[in-house]
């Protein structure tokens, strides 16, 4: 078997993995939420609004105090709404997953042998400020 093939393989076991099925019925509850879903709309057009605002030559410092304010309570909502902590929560496993099975190929890659790697090795939080690094 070559090894395109297995790579194709292997995408298809992913799709078939647990953590991939509960991110995709996460994702899909969140694109169905009518409610969340304008939340999102209305937090981009404030932030673009906020970009705006931000490169204009004469800056108007309360309007972009106004609009960072909402843009903060707007993102705590959306963060805050139980399918979207669904969705974070799988969406991190799933990243979880592929880091490690990234970790794996690069392990092969560089001659190491592939049984050693271990999956705490590359759990990722998704916070920067807790890590020691990427691999």
């Amino acid at each position: 078997m070559d090894v395109i093939r297995m790579a194709k393989d292997l995408g298809k076991a992913i799709q078939a993995d647990d953590r991939y099925l509960a991110m995709r019925l996460a994702m899909e509850a969140n694109d169905n939420d009518e409610e969340l879903q304008a939340q999102i709309g209305e937090f981009n057009l404030k932030r673009m609004a906020l970009n705006q605002e931000i490169q204009k030559e004469e800056r108007d410092q309360e309007k972009m105090n106004e609009l960072d304010k909402e843009i903060k309570t707007l993102y705590g909502a959306i963060m805050g709404n139980p399918k979207m902590v669904v969705f974070t929560s799988t969406k991190q496993e799933m990243d979880s997953l592929m880091n490690f099975i990234n970790q794996i190929l690069v392990m092969s890659v560089n001659g190491e042998d592939p049984e050693t790697a271990e999956m705490n090795e590359t759990s990722c939080t998704g916070s920067c400020s807790s890590c020691s690094g990427c691999h």
